[in-house]
């Protein structure tokens, strides 16, 4: 799997408060609600990567993909 990318990203506080709640309600970490989102947006506008890869579902993973193996269980 290649590395993914760091990128700093500075937020009102406000705005970074309400991603955390939402995040939260939806067993996200902040981060990971935050590339959903901005997946939904490239979805949306036709700007989706070829080759990119499916996000993981929320919670926690299932002990056989947090070990990096098959992940064809859904």
């Amino acid at each position: 799997m290649p590395e993914r990318k760091k990128v700093l990203l500075r937020l009102d506080p406000a705005v970074h408060d309400a991603l955390a709640r939402w995040a939260a309600d939806e067993l996200r970490s902040t981060n990971a609600q935050i590339e959903l989102l901005l997946r939904r947006a490239l979805a949306d506008a036709g700007r989706t990567p070829r080759g990119v890869g499916r996000i993981r579902g929320p919670g926690r993973p299932r002990a056989q993909e947090s070990r990096g193996e098959d992940e064809t269980m859904e």
